[in-house]
């Protein structure tokens, strides 16, 4: 029973549990393309019908990572099933767990809004902005957010954290950002706002057929 109810895997060289962050990353971004396309069903079909799902399958998911054993999670076998051939990048259990707490925290109050009481609310949109943000952070940058309020909580420091951002060091110059590259960032978000400004009005014209082929209801 202790072997099936757990957190976290033993692996040589490794004090504590660890988990796989390659894994984690893969099935946050499955989430991730999940929650955000159900989304779009309800800010442009107004269909919640697949929000309601995606919350129902986010919960049981989340569920089995936190209270049985992440190992069992249908979405991180998924994702290992993806990733196989890459070298694991272990991280520490602990910070893990904590973060995956939050997730079930956010992820039973958007099932008792959506699915229990049947209704939406500012407070449910919040909510969905949270755990996109999360997720994507996740599965694009490597950046656990939850891992980030667990030194808050726990007097333990987080060990074996993504990218080594746990331990202080000094930056190598390939991290390193310089005056004219934070110049040109600057200068390409100006770009941005100038050609919405200058364009908006250009863009938001409806291309016309090249060929000038018309649909069967325009012939008639």
């Amino acid at each position: 029973m202790k072997k099936i109810i757990r957190f976290g895997e033993d692996v040589e060289g490794y004090a504590i549990p660890v988990l796989n962050e390659r894994e984690i990353r893969a099935a946050a971004g499955m989430l991730f393309l999940a929650t955000f396309t159900s989304l779009m069903f309800v800010l442009f079909k107004g269909n919640f019908i697949p929000i309601k799902y995606v919350i129902t399958f986010f919960l049981t998911d989340f569920i089995i990572r936190v209270f049985i054993n992440p190992a069992f999670s249908p979405t991180l076998i998924l994702a290992r099933l993806i990733v196989h051939n890459q070298t694991p990048e272990y991280v520490g259990a602990a910070q893990k767990k904590f973060a995956w707490i939050i997730g079930v925290v956010l992820s039973v109050t958007m099932f008792f809004f959506f699915v229990i009481v049947n209704a939406f609310s500012p407070i449910t949109g919040i909510i969905c902005l949270i755990c996109l943000i999360f997720l994507f952070f996740e599965s694009v940058f490597g950046i656990c957010l939850g891992c980030l309020f667990y030194p808050l909580f726990f007097k333990d420091k987080a060990q074996y954290c993504p990218g080594e951002v746990c331990d202080v060091k000094q930056k190598q110059d390939i991290q390193k950002t310089s005056i004219s590259q934070f110049l040109i960032l600057l200068a390409f978000i100006a770009f941005i706002f100038l050609t919405v400004y200058v364009m908006g009005n250009r863009f938001s014209e409806k291309p016309h057929d090249l060929f000038g082929a018309k649909s069967t209801e325009q012939i008639k």
